[in-house]
């Protein structure tokens, strides 16, 4: 039988092969190309998918975010070290730089990882357990809600990239 977090793991998982291959290829003039003024790039999506997983779940399993193991420093953003792309004006996002393409994959590999060792030690009860006051969200409502940020992000990715190789 398919428990829970058998689906988790596969909704995490398909993140996890989708967004290297979107990436994969991909300049650093690519990866911040916007289509139009203020419009998400391929990169600052990138690192919002791994920030938006790495937060929530780090909140949910009670544990510090990847993004505080050196990743801040190597990402090197006029960010706080807190921001994870939610609110931030075009201005921001577009204050978002790139030295290195193979943070993107390699932040959310890390952050993946952590997820995965969450999810080998998630119960029915941490499941069922409010996550969050304000929403009345259970740990499941809140894990479903990630896998399906996420995805869309990774959508807008798959989209952008096409609008760029059509381009080419």
């Amino acid at each position: 039988m398919v428990s829970a977090v058998d689906i988790l793991r596969d909704g995490f998982g398909r993140i996890a092969e989708g967004l290297p291959a979107a990436l994969d290829g991909l300049s650093i003039d690519e990866l911040l190309w916007q289509p139009a003024d203020g419009a998400n790039h391929i990169a600052w999506l990138a690192w919002h998918i791994g920030r938006c997983e790495d937060a929530q779940v780090a909140q949910i399993a009670g544990q510090s975010e990847v993004y505080h193991d050196g990743w801040v420093e190597r990402f090197s953003l006029p960010y706080e070290p807190s921001a994870s792309g939610y609110g931030q004006t075009s201005e921001q996002m577009q204050a978002f730089r790139l030295h290195d393409p193979s943070l993107l994959a390699g932040y959310y590999a890390a952050v993946h990882a952590a997820t995965d060792r969450v999810l080998d030690n998630l119960t029915d009860d941490d499941l069922r357990r409010i996550v969050d006051q304000t929403y009345h969200a259970t740990g499941a409502v809140r894990l479903v809600s990630i896998v399906n940020d996420i995805s869309q992000h990774l959508g807008q990715i798959g989209y952008l990239r096409g609008l760029i190789e059509k381009a080419r």
